[in-house]
Protein backbone atom coordinates (compact mmCIF):
# COMPACT_ATOMS: atom_id res chain seq x y z
CA UNK A 1 0.00 0.00 0.00
CA UNK A 2 1.31 3.10 -1.19
CA UNK A 3 1.99 5.66 1.73
CA UNK A 4 -0.10 8.97 1.58
CA UNK A 5 1.33 12.05 0.71
CA UNK A 6 0.48 12.86 4.07
CA UNK A 7 2.30 10.70 5.67
CA UNK A 8 5.39 10.65 3.85
CA UNK A 9 8.28 11.73 5.61
CA UNK A 10 9.11 15.17 4.74
CA UNK A 11 12.25 15.38 3.35
CA UNK A 12 15.36 17.31 5.59
CA UNK A 13 14.94 20.90 5.26
CA UNK A 14 17.93 22.59 2.51
CA UNK A 15 21.62 23.14 4.37
CA UNK A 16 21.93 26.90 4.63
CA UNK A 17 24.65 27.58 1.74
CA UNK A 18 28.10 28.53 3.39
CA UNK A 19 28.86 31.81 3.69
CA UNK A 20 31.95 32.39 1.45
CA UNK A 21 33.87 35.44 1.57
CA UNK A 22 36.38 36.36 -1.02
CA UNK A 23 39.98 35.87 -0.78
CA UNK A 24 41.91 39.51 0.01
CA UNK A 25 45.23 40.41 -0.36
CA UNK A 26 46.82 42.19 3.11
CA UNK A 27 49.58 44.01 2.50
CA UNK A 28 51.86 45.95 5.47
CA UNK A 29 53.21 49.12 5.19
CA UNK A 30 56.07 50.91 7.14
CA UNK A 31 55.92 54.68 7.96
CA UNK A 32 56.51 56.76 5.24
CA UNK A 33 56.12 54.26 2.68
CA UNK A 34 53.70 54.81 -0.31
CA UNK A 35 52.37 52.19 -2.26
CA UNK A 36 49.82 53.94 -3.94
CA UNK A 37 50.65 53.27 -7.35
CA UNK A 38 50.38 49.65 -6.86
CA UNK A 39 47.57 49.74 -4.99
CA UNK A 40 45.46 51.59 -7.97
CA UNK A 41 47.25 48.81 -10.73
CA UNK A 42 46.09 45.75 -8.28
CA UNK A 43 42.06 47.81 -8.17
CA UNK A 44 42.25 47.56 -12.21
CA UNK A 45 43.98 44.07 -12.34
CA UNK A 46 42.61 42.15 -9.65
CA UNK A 47 39.12 43.73 -8.60
CA UNK A 48 37.90 40.81 -7.07
CA UNK A 49 40.12 40.62 -4.37
CA UNK A 50 39.86 43.55 -2.08
CA UNK A 51 43.87 45.04 -1.16
CA UNK A 52 43.78 46.01 2.66
CA UNK A 53 46.71 48.00 3.82
CA UNK A 54 47.48 47.68 6.94
CA UNK A 55 50.29 50.21 8.90
CA UNK A 56 53.36 48.26 10.45
CA UNK A 57 56.32 49.69 12.56
CA UNK A 58 60.06 48.92 11.22
CA UNK A 59 60.52 47.11 14.78
CA UNK A 60 58.04 44.88 14.29
CA UNK A 61 58.21 44.11 10.65
CA UNK A 62 59.47 40.76 10.70
CA UNK A 63 57.28 39.58 13.20
CA UNK A 64 54.05 40.73 11.13
CA UNK A 65 55.21 38.62 8.25
CA UNK A 66 55.85 35.88 9.79
CA UNK A 67 53.02 35.60 12.55
CA UNK A 68 50.54 32.81 11.87
CA UNK A 69 46.86 33.48 11.66
CA UNK A 70 45.21 34.12 14.78
CA UNK A 71 42.30 31.38 14.90
CA UNK A 72 40.41 33.50 17.78
CA UNK A 73 40.19 36.69 15.14
CA UNK A 74 38.80 37.45 12.24
CA UNK A 75 42.12 39.61 11.01
CA UNK A 76 44.05 37.60 8.32
CA UNK A 77 48.10 37.63 8.65
CA UNK A 78 50.19 40.14 6.57
CA UNK A 79 50.75 38.51 2.93
CA UNK A 80 53.62 41.18 1.96
CA UNK A 81 54.86 43.85 3.43
CA UNK A 82 56.80 47.20 2.10
CA UNK A 83 59.80 47.12 4.81
CA UNK A 84 62.81 48.69 5.55
CA UNK A 85 66.15 47.44 5.59
CA UNK A 86 68.20 45.96 7.43
CA UNK A 87 65.72 42.72 8.02
CA UNK A 88 66.88 39.36 8.88
CA UNK A 89 65.93 37.78 5.46
CA UNK A 90 65.48 33.76 6.95
CA UNK A 91 61.87 32.75 6.13
CA UNK A 92 61.34 35.90 3.57
CA UNK A 93 61.09 36.79 -0.27
CA UNK A 94 62.96 40.57 -0.09
CA UNK A 95 63.23 42.48 -2.92
CA UNK A 96 65.14 46.29 -2.36
CA UNK A 97 62.94 48.92 -4.04
CA UNK A 98 64.45 52.14 -4.01
CA UNK A 99 66.95 54.43 -1.51
CA UNK A 100 65.65 57.46 0.84
CA UNK A 101 67.91 59.98 1.50
CA UNK A 102 68.21 60.67 4.95
CA UNK A 103 67.44 64.64 5.95
CA UNK A 104 68.06 66.74 9.26
CA UNK A 105 65.28 68.33 10.39
CA UNK A 106 65.42 71.68 12.43
CA UNK A 107 63.13 74.32 13.60
CA UNK A 108 62.42 77.20 11.37
CA UNK A 109 64.29 79.38 12.56
CA UNK A 110 67.41 77.59 12.64
CA UNK A 111 70.87 78.72 11.52
CA UNK A 112 71.14 75.60 9.41
CA UNK A 113 68.49 76.42 7.26
CA UNK A 114 70.82 78.76 5.75
CA UNK A 115 72.89 75.99 3.65
CA UNK A 116 70.66 73.87 1.17
CA UNK A 117 72.65 70.57 1.91
CA UNK A 118 74.20 69.67 5.38
CA UNK A 119 76.77 67.47 6.10
CA UNK A 120 77.75 65.29 9.36
CA UNK A 121 80.25 67.83 10.04
CA UNK A 122 77.32 70.68 10.24
CA UNK A 123 75.98 68.99 13.23
CA UNK A 124 79.11 68.91 15.45
CA UNK A 125 77.85 70.61 18.72
CA UNK A 126 73.87 70.45 17.73
CA UNK A 127 72.06 68.82 20.18
CA UNK A 128 70.96 65.22 17.60
CA UNK A 129 67.67 63.96 19.18
CA UNK A 130 67.20 60.09 18.51
CA UNK A 131 63.80 58.65 18.98
CA UNK A 132 63.22 55.20 19.94
CA UNK A 133 62.41 53.96 16.72
CA UNK A 134 65.25 55.32 15.09
CA UNK A 135 65.73 53.94 11.56
CA UNK A 136 68.89 55.10 10.60
CA UNK A 137 71.31 54.13 13.59
CA UNK A 138 73.63 57.77 12.50
CA UNK A 139 76.55 58.50 15.08
CA UNK A 140 77.42 62.46 14.74
CA UNK A 141 80.73 62.74 15.77
CA UNK A 142 81.02 65.72 18.15
CA UNK A 143 77.17 65.89 18.66
CA UNK A 144 75.41 66.90 21.96
CA UNK A 145 73.43 64.04 23.45
CA UNK A 146 69.72 65.58 24.80
CA UNK A 147 69.46 65.90 28.45
CA UNK A 148 66.13 64.40 28.08
CA UNK A 149 65.23 60.85 27.39
CA UNK A 150 64.80 59.77 23.99
CA UNK A 151 60.99 60.72 22.65
CA UNK A 152 59.25 57.61 21.73
CA UNK A 153 58.72 58.20 18.37
CA UNK A 154 59.81 60.12 15.11
CA UNK A 155 56.70 62.56 15.40
CA UNK A 156 57.59 63.42 19.12
CA UNK A 157 61.48 63.92 18.22
CA UNK A 158 59.81 66.61 15.48
CA UNK A 159 57.59 68.13 17.57
CA UNK A 160 60.63 68.90 19.74
CA UNK A 161 62.47 70.04 17.50
CA UNK A 162 59.93 72.48 16.44
CA UNK A 163 60.29 74.08 20.11
CA UNK A 164 63.77 75.19 18.58
CA UNK A 165 65.60 72.07 21.04
CA UNK A 166 68.06 69.87 18.70
CA UNK A 167 67.80 68.02 15.34
CA UNK A 168 66.73 64.68 14.33
CA UNK A 169 67.89 62.84 11.09
CA UNK A 170 65.47 60.96 9.09
CA UNK A 171 64.71 59.13 6.30
CA UNK A 172 63.02 61.77 3.91
CA UNK A 173 59.72 60.67 3.48
CA UNK A 174 59.41 60.42 7.63
CA UNK A 175 60.16 64.22 7.39
CA UNK A 176 57.37 65.06 4.95
CA UNK A 177 54.75 62.52 7.07
CA UNK A 178 55.51 64.22 9.83
CA UNK A 179 55.87 67.75 8.55
CA UNK A 180 54.90 70.72 9.86
CA UNK A 181 54.91 74.63 9.27
CA UNK A 182 57.65 75.55 12.24
CA UNK A 183 60.16 73.22 10.82
CA UNK A 184 62.17 72.91 7.74
CA UNK A 185 64.56 69.95 6.28
CA UNK A 186 67.61 69.90 4.76
CA UNK A 187 69.53 66.72 3.05
CA UNK A 188 72.41 65.31 4.81
CA UNK A 189 74.85 64.69 2.26
CA UNK A 190 76.94 61.92 3.79
CA UNK A 191 74.22 60.49 5.73
CA UNK A 192 73.70 56.90 4.80
CA UNK A 193 70.52 56.08 2.54
CA UNK A 194 67.32 54.22 3.79
CA UNK A 195 66.47 51.27 1.42
CA UNK A 196 62.60 50.48 1.29
CA UNK A 197 61.71 46.68 0.15
CA UNK A 198 59.41 44.61 -0.32
CA UNK A 199 59.13 41.44 1.37
CA UNK A 200 56.93 38.08 1.93
CA UNK A 201 57.16 34.84 3.69
CA UNK A 202 59.15 31.70 1.68
CA UNK A 203 57.21 29.38 2.72
CA UNK A 204 53.52 30.60 1.31
CA UNK A 205 53.77 31.11 -1.57
CA UNK A 206 50.60 32.49 -3.20
CA UNK A 207 49.29 34.01 -6.95
CA UNK A 208 48.20 36.86 -5.52
CA UNK A 209 51.76 37.63 -3.78
CA UNK A 210 52.57 36.69 -7.40
CA UNK A 211 50.32 39.12 -8.77
CA UNK A 212 51.59 41.87 -6.42
CA UNK A 213 55.56 41.40 -6.67
CA UNK A 214 54.89 41.31 -10.79
CA UNK A 215 53.18 44.76 -10.45
CA UNK A 216 55.56 45.94 -8.25
CA UNK A 217 58.10 44.92 -10.87
CA UNK A 218 56.55 47.11 -13.37
CA UNK A 219 55.07 43.72 -15.00
CA UNK A 220 52.17 44.24 -17.40
CA UNK A 221 49.05 42.68 -17.38
CA UNK A 222 49.89 40.53 -19.97
CA UNK A 223 53.64 39.83 -19.31
CA UNK A 224 54.40 36.40 -18.50
CA UNK A 225 56.20 35.70 -14.85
Amino acid sequence: MKASGRNRPKSAPDAPEETIRPDRFTLGAIPGATPGKWIATWRERVPDVPLELRHISVSTQREELLAPRDPDTDEPPVDAALVRLPIVREGLHVIPLYDEVPVVVVSKDSHLNAADELELADLADEVVIVPRDDVLGIEVPGAVAPSFDPPDDTEQAIATVATGVGVVIVPMSLARLHHRRDVEHRPLRDGPPSTVALAWPTDAPSPLVETFVGIVRGRTANSSR
